[in-house]
């Protein structure tokens, strides 16, 4: 919901998440092999864990990046009134 305070120059963290999940993409790998190399079952299950979740955020933000910048209202529209749940809704 648009409040009206947002800065004009407000930017989308998914670059920064991208480059975030590389990097924990890239630690993960090197912790799996090195427990797998070293024979501790436990601590690769775990790296592999932090693989798959990394991968799939990492998708995510690519999926996101793709999608492209959506419609943001301009200066001139004015903030939209808090929903204070007057009209009736889902639980009533």
């Amino acid at each position: 919901m648009r409040t009206g305070s947002e800065p004009s120059t407000a930017r989308s963290p998914l670059r920064m998440r991208l480059w975030l999940s590389l990097w924990g993409m890239i630690w993960a790998v090197f912790g799996l092999t090195a427990f797998v190399l070293t024979g501790r079952a436990g601590w690769a299950a775990a790296c592999g864990v932090l693989l798959v979740v990394t991968v799939t955020d990492f998708c995510f933000v690519v999926r996101h990046i793709r999608q492209g910048s959506h419609y943001q209202p301009g200066r001139d529209v004015p903030p939209y009134e808090p929903d204070r749940g007057e009209r009736g809704g889902l639980g009533r």
